[in-house]
């Protein structure tokens, strides 16, 4: 702290507090809207350096040496309040903040010491430009990214590595902010270095590290999608080929169907040809696909899945209730259940090459209420189907779909849950159907 009277101070405690408050406002996501963000954090400034400047005047000594710390404590639990980012991450921003605040604080401190003769107004000056300066750079190089960061430390990085991270950026700050050593010694100026470009340095790769760990994840989710539309294309191809079988089937019989009822009429024997007629019915009644819903495309991939499970020897129970149209696009259907019939297959796949002996049992059902659309899936499973973070772990589904499922289901509001009952796998699901033109008429 360099002296001067209190309106000097008030000015510096002005300048500190906020360039803090636009460096973490750079780095977070607010919770209220533009107007209500800087009325609040203007009428907090005020509060908080009217009473600094009150003990100031009060006891010069304590303030010098501690208001720095209790200013930007007090700073802290108002920011979290204000921010929209969970807790951890908050706390982290936080640190990060305070890591540039010393930056401009000790920036501006030297550079009077050493160069203006303890100036007062050149440090003011001086922690205006950096303030400035490194505002500059966050909102055009870092901003996009650190928010981007951010998103990626929430689902990525766990609160133990946080909690590492965060102790060493203040242990790096309290040593620069020490008041016991004197600042202006050319070893202490080397201290104040180093420790900058260190703790600068860990957290640029600890940045990189997670934006990269973020990055693959993506990579990985884009992928798993590909590989479900290959899939799901599979499942379209055999759909095809048995209508193509079918079809030359029936090309092929009807010529000696056609002959055997032109015979029958030629010699007059009706009730011979209507016995015919009504066998050949039956037959092709035999032969004809399923009709599990009226959803032709939910349907076709429902009948594709199920042949599939009925030749691994697993019962398939259906309750389905859906319309031919609904407002929420085919794609999305298909992705949702596509990928929660097959995961269920694969769980009773794995079942039997345990050679337990239980009967594989594949429960979906389908309803729609209102403006929501519920899903429910139970099949048989590995009694040891472990859960993590509320989502089954790849090797109990096959690797992929789970994501899949998730991602589709957040497009529509969407609440999933997933159990292990005991051996029994249960998926539950209620979407939120978007409202139609016609639904509001």
């Amino acid at each position: 702290m360099l002296g001067g009277s209190v309106v000097i101070a008030f000015i510096r405690f002005g300048v500190s507090l906020a360039g803090t408050i636009l460096l973490y406002s750079i780095l977070s996501e607010p919770r209220y809207n533009k107007k209500q963000t800087i009325v609040r954090y203007t009428v907090f400034s005020l509060v908080l350096m009217s009473a600094a400047c009150i003990w100031y005047v009060l006891d010069w000594e304590s303030c010098v040496r501690i208001v720095a710390f209790a200013m930007f404590i007090c700073f802290s639990f108002f920011a979290v309040s204000m921010s929209c980012d969970p807790l951890f991450l908050s706390v982290y921003k936080l640190a990060l903040t305070f890591y540039l605040l010393a930056v401009f604080l000790i920036g501006g401190l030297e550079v009077s010491i050493l160069f203006f003769g303890r100036n007062v107004w050149v440090d003011i000056a001086v922690r205006t430009v950096l303030i400035g300066g490194i505002a500059f750079l966050l909102e055009k190089y870092v901003k996009k990214s650190i928010r981007g960061f951010s998103h990626y430390v929430e689902y990525e990085l766990d609160h133990f590595s946080v909690t590492v991270m965060v102790i060493s950026i203040l242990f790096g700050i309290g040593f620069i902010l020490n008041p016991n050593l004197a600042i202006n010694t050319p070893f202490r100026l080397f201290q104040i270095a180093t420790n900058f470009i260190l703790t600068g340095a860990l957290q640029l790769l600890v940045f990189r590290l997670y934006l990269h760990i973020g990055k693959e994840k993506e990579y990985e989710r884009e992928k798993q999608l590909m590989e479900m539309n290959q899939r799901l294309l599979e499942r379209n191809l055999e759909i095809l080929e048995d209508s193509v079988e079918t079809s030359r089937r029936i090309r092929h019989d009807v010529r000696h169907h056609n002959a055997v009822i032109a015979e029958y009429a030629r010699l007059g024997q009706v009730q011979e040809l209507l016995q015919y007629v009504k066998e050949y019915q039956k037959e092709t009644e035999a032969h004809t696909s399923e009709t599990i819903c009226a959803n032709m495309a939910v349907n076709h991939v429902l009948c594709a899945y199920t042949r599939k499970a009925r030749k691994e020897q697993i019962k398939v129970i259906f309750d389905v209730s859906l319309d031919k149209y609904v407002a929420i696009p085919n794609i999305d259907l298909i992705t949702i259940l596509a990928n929660a019939y097959e995961n269920a297959i694969y769980g009773c796949i794995e079942v039997k090459k345990q050679n337990t002996g239980r009967e594989c049992v594949i429960y979906l059902k389908i309803q729609r209420k209102k403006n929501k659309l519920a899903v429910f899936c139970s099949n048989t499973c590995r009694m040891e189907t472990e859960l993590k973070d509320g989502k089954p772990k790849p090797e109990f589904t096959g690797g992929i779909g789970v994501l899949s499922i998730i991602k589709t289901a957040e497009k529509y509001e969407g609440e999933y849950d997933f159990q292990n009952n005991n051996g029994v796998f249960v998926f539950r699901l209620v979407l939120k159907i978007p409202q139609t033109e016609a639904d509001e008429i």
